[in-house]
């Protein structure tokens, strides 16, 4: 057992840790849920991360945003996220993308992943990325940050669940976002791949659904 995984164990088992190096996941979005998602990951020994956005850091991020500093305003949150991985854990595989998803590219961007990790802020692109991933068989973890509020949930290949989180018609009005609120998700939606690629209990198809404001959590079953 490497040293920087000894505090994974008991939590983990040493097999489940040597299981999680062979895996490789995709995050889609650099910004606020994909900085802590790329972190959270890295530090657990995913052992192999493939980050893709095409935007650039601007000061309206710093609130929120961990990739996110003054020094890096304008600079790829792509190219940031892969330099991020390298000095936190050299030993993933890291392949950065700076381009937006789209129709064009999502199947390109997920080949080869054992688990997808939405950390957009569109409801398009999300569901463009889970057409992708139901037609490539690969899980899809989502996340969605508000204000306050927090959810994740795992959508299995073809079970819908994105156009039940997102019916036609569905607007997202409010934007605003607290420095806490993508943490505690990314946090979510890590827990959530792990236990995925280890093999244990997932809860597919159910929205965990968190509201700091309130200290109120709630397990909705929607498949």
């Amino acid at each position: 057992m490497e040293a920087r995984y000894i505090r994974n164990i008991p939590a983990l088992t040493e097999t489940e840790c040597a299981l999680l190096q062979t895996k490789k996941v995709a995050v889609i979005g650099c910004g606020g849920l994909g900085g802590y998602l790329i972190e959270l990951l890295a530090r657990i020994g995913i052992g192999a991360i493939t980050v893709a956005d095409g935007d650039v850091f601007e000061p309206s991020n710093l609130n929120r945003q961990l990739l996110s500093e003054v020094s890096l305003l304008g600079m790829p949150k792509a190219a940031v996220a892969a330099e991020r991985i390298r000095r936190v854990n050299p030993d993933v595989k890291i392949r950065a993308l700076e381009a937006f998803l789209d129709e064009n590219n999502a199947l390109e961007l997920i080949a080869g992943c054992d688990a997808v990790l939405d950390a957009l802020d569109s409801i398009e692109a999300r569901r463009i990325l889970a057409k992708a991933c139901a037609a490539s068989n690969i899980p899809l973890i989502c996340g969605a940050i508000r204000s306050w509020v927090a959810q994740a949930a795992i959508s299995m290949p073809g079970d819908g669940l994105m156009e039940m989180l997102y019916p036609e018609g569905t607007v997202l009005r409010d934007k605003s976002v607290l420095s806490f609120t993508p943490a505690l998700c990314a946090s979510m939606q890590a827990a959530l791949c792990v236990r995925l690629l280890t093999g244990r209990p997932v809860p597919t198809g159910t929205l965990l659904y968190f509201d700091l404001l309130n200290q109120e959590f709630e397990e909705i079953p929607l498949v």
